[in-house]
């Protein structure tokens, strides 16, 4: 079941196609990469995450999914250090920033979220439930596997559906306390 807004968030979405492709072994190195430009820039203490499918080494949308965690309050003194290395923000919302950057011609989804936001948190609950529970990645890959060619509306309710599930499953078996 989906939430109103997530509702609202789908009917924003455009019916372009999506093609799934193949893991990319190049990604984690690209994600090392991308990481040492931002640890370059906003220094050692900065928390930069890998998340999304290459983190699990599966199929995906060709992209690497890069964030970097902090407050809200850095948001602005971040934006300023990191638009000369990877360009201007692309879309700025409450709880993200978002940058759009290639590396050696992979699409990196670059975001600045804050740590603090429901979005992230759960966001960061799936993905560890994910990786210490092989059933639901298994079914995390297929329906990646079998997203390719959807709409983006569609792929994205399977996703939202899916992570409902999985974060319903979890809360229900006491393994997440809080969301």
């Amino acid at each position: 079941m989906l939430t109103p807004e997530q509702e609202q968030w789908l009917d924003s979405l455009s019916d372009r196609l999506v093609t799934i492709v193949p893991y990319d072994p190049q990604s984690e190195e690209l994600f090392k990469i991308v990481k040492e430009k931002i640890v370059a820039v906003l220094g050692n203490e900065v928390k930069v995450e890998h998340s999304g499918s290459t983190l699990f080494h599966m199929p995906g949308q060709d992209e690497i999914d890069v964030a970097i965690v902090a407050d809200k309050e850095m948001f602005s003194q971040y934006i300023e250090k990191l638009e000369p290395v990877f360009g201007p923000v692309r879309s700025l919302y409450p709880d993200r920033a978002r940058f759009e950057v290639k590396e050696q011609g992979k699409k990196i989804d670059l975001k600045l979220v804050d740590r603090h936001h429901p979005n992230y948190i759960e966001g960061k609950l799936l993905d560890d439930y994910i990786m210490s529970h092989p059933e639901a990645l298994e079914r995390y890959r297929i329906l990646k596997e079998e997203s390719d060619g959807l709409t983006n509306k569609e792929y994205y309710r399977r996703k939202l559906l899916f992570n409902n599930d999985i974060l319903a499953k979890a809360k229900s078996r006491g393994e997440i306390t809080h969301i």
